[in-house]
């Protein structure tokens, strides 16, 4: 077989696994806190999040700033996670096949 042959063989398949990949993604997820547990965001490893839950007893009108940098820092959190577990995942697929821009 031609070395094109080959690497368009490897090419289908590296595809194929990083559509795999990508799916099992979708469905796995982390959680991050902020402010001692009483947010939680958790974040698919899409880059989507699935929740915000916050701890009833944390709302007090006096402290929607606080309450706003909380949220933002757990969602922060979770994304940041989750795209390390993306790219560890898609590194393992593409493992072995250097290819300029496909990641």
């Amino acid at each position: 077989m031609s070395s094109i042959g080959k690497l368009m063989k490897q090419a289908a398949r590296i595809q194929r696994q990083m559509e795999e990949t990508q799916a099992q993604l979708g469905s796995r997820t982390v959680e991050a806190t902020s402010g001692g547990g009483v947010v939680k965001i958790t974040a698919k490893c899409d880059g989507t999040l699935a929740s915000i839950k916050i701890d009833p007893q944390a709302v007090n009108s006096a402290d929607t700033q606080l309450l706003e940098d909380m949220i933002l820092t757990a969602v922060n959190s979770a994304l940041v996670e989750a795209k390390e577990i993306s790219n560890s995942e898609m590194g393992k697929v593409t493992s072995g096949f250097n290819m300029p821009g496909l990641m």
